[in-house]
């Protein structure tokens, strides 16, 4: 029967005829293949879970006693590879091997079958301590890990309000606060927001910083001129040419991050508006992608790498036993001016 768990050892048939699917498909569901339908891919990771199912061919036990496991959606962004850069250091210097893994796809990581099915993957695999890097629906990976007694830290959480969560990121409220002053002081008053999603609680304090900015100085925050778009170059650039379409255009924008930035930058190059003649834009993290634009993008600097070290060091500490001082590490961020940001025309 394909409700019914089989007893023994679990074969990949097992695992087709609980999910409906032929074997092949659980064959590629495995391997990562992208020919397999969402709808298809979720079940199969359902019956995977439920059944306990795991590959003939394990992977080599851990070299050191005890690893870390970095857990990610994607390598893409510059902010992430900086952040693990931090992460492989602090966890070279421990002693620790590191393993990095990419997050179960969503909304199957957010089940509590796929989510424990992980987690026991990552204690058999000798992993002591897990840090997530700014993971989205990541409750049941985290109410699993809790219940497994496994330590979890959480680098820019998004969506997590919990605050029992341990969690490392920057001084995110008064960073976006001196971004928006600085272009408040350079004459600005009609200052564009481009930020992160509503769920990413970093992006969020971002935004309040901005807004706080503003109030100190007796401007009041335009709605028309606050935006929440993913991190990405292309949400920035596609928000960049409506807000410079617009019969009153911003002549200053504070963004959420630096891809968001470099998209505005794009936009205002493509609608011909100089750049810092007209329009000043402020970035956000301070990683390479800020120095290969034209001009070099003012940005918000926060300490990527160390808040990758900072996650390993707590994490392991709470692996030992000890608890931290806070639950909630924030690093100080600085501003870095460079040529995108001039004083407002007119």
């Amino acid at each position: 029967m394909a409700g019914r768990a089989p007893r023994g050892r679990i074969t990949l048939d097992d695992v087709a005829a609980r999910a409906g699917v032929s074997k092949g498909t659980v064959s590629k569901t495995l391997n990562g293949r992208s020919d397999v339908a969402e709808d298809t891919r979720r079940r199969v990771q359902e019956a995977v879970a439920a059944l306990g199912y795991r590959p003939s061919t394990e992977p080599p036990a851990p070299t050191r006693s005890g690893s870390l496991a970095a857990v990610l959606d994607n390598l893409e962004s510059p902010y992430i590879s900086h952040v693990l850069q931090g992460v492989l250091a602090a966890a070279d210097a421990a002693g620790t091997d590191l393993l990095v893994r990419v997050a179960p796809e969503r909304p199957a990581r957010e089940t509590p079958d796929v989510a424990r099915a992980w987690v026991r993957d990552q204690v058999a695999a000798g992993v002591v301590g897990v840090v997530g890097l700014t993971l989205g629906g990541a409750h049941a990976l985290l109410a699993a890990a809790a219940e497994a007694d496994l330590p979890f830290v959480m680098v820019d959480p998004v969506g997590v309000r919990d605050d029992s969560v341990v969690s490392i990121g920057a001084t995110n409220w008064e960073g976006g606060r001196t971004a928006t002053a600085h272009l408040l002081g350079l004459g600005h008053r009609r200052i564009a927001w481009v930020g992160g999603p509503a769920a990413s609680a970093a992006s969020r304090e971002r935004f309040h910083g901005y807004a706080a900015a503003l109030d100190q100085a007796g401007v009041e925050v335009d709605r028309s001129l606050v935006h929440e778009v993913p991190f990405t170059v292309d949400a920035g650039y596609r928000c960049g040419l409506e807000l410079l379409a617009a019969a009153q255009p911003p002549t200053g924008v504070v963004c959420g991050d630096d891809e968001i930035a470099v998209g505005v930058l794009a936009a205002a190059r493509e609608r011909g508006v100089p750049v810092p003649a007209r329009l000043s834009v402020v970035g956000f993290d301070d990683t390479p992608q800020a120095t290969w634009t034209t001009p070099q993008l003012t940005t918000v600097h926060q300490p990527l790498t160390g808040m990758g070290r900072m996650a390993v060091e707590t994490v392991l500490a709470l692996a030992a036993g000890t608890q931290p001082a806070s639950r909630q590490v924030q690093l100080v961020t600085t501003l870095v001016e460079r040529g995108s940001t001039g004083p407002a025309s007119g």
